[in-house]
């Protein structure tokens, strides 16, 4: 069973621009009346099972969307893994503020209540902006132009001298989690920015063995890169994960993770690890923790 599921793998193809989700994937171009790449990773894994291969074309332009690999149809074997070959392209969860959103407070300050409020990272241009985290003894933070703090639920931004919050190109972090794992085995995931998710860029929720991630981005997430919960074993090799909320990578349960050679870009107020629970390794002469 294991050779049969092996030698039926196929590559799916994904193009978000040239892409069309009525085809069926089978090559990288348009071929025929149904050949072609699809156009979203979501429809990709919903035509891809055992040791197929996910390639995706990077277009420039993000792929918006959250995707789940679960159970036995993302599941490959040893010799041959189920694999998303990111190739460089960006899988980004985060939304525009609507500009009718904001509501003016006090001076240069305004606000606005995302729909997801537990975390968030605000972004101008797409980058993260200076956060002021809270301390409710000390009172609300005075907010320097630019500057941007979580309260009650509600996201508060200071403007500069002059302007509105319409005058800016704002983000927030506002789909959930870029790429979540749930009882899989035998997963590699390659070549891959996941940035702009409100939890996590990638989370190996439980019992997730044998899963491989090389090559990853994890960058301004509004809990963590990477999660690691349950009784998953996961192996994360020459990633960079940073400028994460809360953490770089969390772990949590019974959980075992390997982080092999990679840079954890910690904060103030976000470390390389947190660990809730499970074990953790760092191998590299340079990562926190090794």
């Amino acid at each position: 069973m294991l050779l049969s599921t092996a030698s039926s793998a196929r590559d799916i193809f994904v193009d978000n621009i040239a892409g069309d989700d009525r085809r069926d994937g089978s090559t990288e171009r348009v071929s025929g009346r149904a050949g072609g790449p699809v156009r979203s990773l979501r429809r990709a894994l919903a035509l891809a099972s055992g040791s197929d291969r996910v390639v995706l074309q990077d277009t420039g332009e993000p792929y918006r969307e959250s995707v789940t690999l679960q159970a036995g149809k993302h599941t490959g074997v040893p010799t041959r893994p189920f694999t998303i070959v990111g190739n460089g392209a960006t899988l980004d969860g985060s939304a525009p503020v609507p500009q009718d959103a904001w509501k003016h407070v006090d001076g240069n300050t305004f606000r606005f209540r995302p729909s997801r409020t537990s975390f968030q990272i605000l972004f101008i241009d797409g980058k993260p902006l200076v956060r002021r985290f809270v301390q409710r003894e000390l009172g609300f933070p005075k907010l320097q132009p630019l500057e941007w703090c979580l309260f009650d639920r509600d996201v508060y931004f200071c403007v500069e001298k002059d302007k509105l919050p319409g005058h800016y190109d704002l983000s927030h972090t506002a789909l959930p989690v870029g790429i979540t794992l749930y009882e899989a085995r035998n997963i590699v995931i390659t070549d891959l920015v996941i940035q702009g998710f409100q939890l996590d860029g990638l989370n190996a929720h439980d019992s997730v063995f044998d899963a491989t991630l090389v090559g990853l981005t994890c960058r301004g997430n509004g809990r963590s890169g990477i999660s690691v919960g349950g009784a998953s074993r996961v192996k994360i090799i020459a990633c960079l994960v940073g400028n994460n909320g809360v953490a770089q990578v969390r772990t949590e349960g019974f959980s075992r993770t390997e982080i092999l050679n990679s840079d954890l870009v910690e904060a103030e107020n976000a470390p390389a690890v947190v660990r809730d629970g499970g074990l953790v390794s760092v191998t590299a002469d340079d990562a926190p923790g090794s």
